[in-house]
């Protein structure tokens, strides 16, 4: 997840209007380097969900703007060199005329709001952040004004839907996995046999387990060549592939837990992170409840937004 989000970071500083491009060419330098760590500050507790409609508002001063804005959820918090950052633009009308800008760590203003102890994906510092006025020079506005929510929605949704999906593909296979070799190693020594020898109703759910992560595997291969090769159906590809994703990690990390009982449960495997880390996923704006919501006004014929 901390590349993901420096990856969509980078690539919305890469998009970044011309006339931006003498301020964001050193850091694009430095992060093709490797030797700079961006990320993304949309979400606000405001909006929850809808990472697309700050409540925050930029506020013209001088040549730039002043920001104000709690965002939540922000990968590597206190960790990355930059944040991509959404507000309302100054003369903003509705929840999707926003901006774009790029925030140095070290503005004056800018904190690590809290600490970051959730359920899963403990390890990459998802914490919110806090802007206090802060001071965003013109050169670091990254959209003209009120064209933030195309970038959020050609640029940022097509590669973070896909590279979240990616992460799920990544637990669902490390489950399969750790499920195959706890399936062949515990044994019922009194039977001299393995689990998976002895017992065929987890054969059967650990076949489940496969078949639901090769179809994701397939799922998202689909969604690559609809991105290389858009046409009309690519965008209800993106919004299917993240929403399928996030259930049948759970699905296949909760059979994990199930098939490996008190081995998972006690902890001695590694199975139960798997099991924590899936269930981000889903709640991750935008969540599966969200997506379904677009796939089904989409098919529809209905206005997402």
């Amino acid at each position: 997840m901390v590349y993901l989000m420096h990856i969509v970071g980078a690539a919305t500083i890469s998009a970044a209007r011309p006339s931006a491009a003498q301020a964001v060419t050193p850091i694009l330098r430095k992060i093709s380097a490797g030797r700079h760590l961006s990320t993304l500050a949309f979400s606000e507790a405001g909006s929850r969900s809808h990472f697309w409609a700050p409540v925050s508002r930029a506020h013209r001063n001088g040549n730039g703007v002043r920001i104000s804005a709690k965002k939540s959820w922000v990968t590597s918090a206190g960790h990355a060199q930059s944040y991509v950052v959404s507000a309302l633009a100054p003369e903003g009308a509705g929840p999707t005329d926003s901006t774009l800008y790029l925030l140095a760590a070290q503005t004056r203003g800018l904190s690590v709001a809290g600490p970051w102890d959730g359920l899963g994906l403990r390890a990459n510092a998802s914490a919110p952040i806090a802007l206090d006025d802060c001071q965003v020079p013109a050169d670091f506005q990254l959209t003209d004004d009120s064209e933030g929510f195309p970038t959020m929605l050609n640029v940022v949704l097509p590669l973070f839907n896909l590279g979240t999906a990616a992460v799920a593909l990544g637990l669902c296979r490390a489950a399969v996995a750790g499920t195959a070799s706890h399936l062949k190693s515990a044994k019922f020594e009194h039977l001299g046999q393995s689990l998976g020898e002895s017992l065929p109703t987890l054969r059967a759910q650990f076949a489940v387990m496969q078949i639901d992560t090769d179809g994701l595997s397939a799922r998202i291969d689909d969604l690559i060549e609809h991105l290389e090769k858009p046409r009309e159906t690519t965008m209800l590809r993106v919004l299917e592939c993240k929403a399928a994703a996030g259930d049948v990690a759970i699905s296949v990390t909760s059979a994990a837990m199930r098939i490996c009982g008190g081995a998972a449960f006690s902890k001695h495997l590694n199975v139960e992170r798997l099991f924590r880390d899936a269930h981000a996923g889903a709640v991750m704006a935008p969540t599966g409840d969200v997506l379904r919501e677009f796939i089904g006004k989409s098919l529809l014929g209905m206005q997402l937004f």
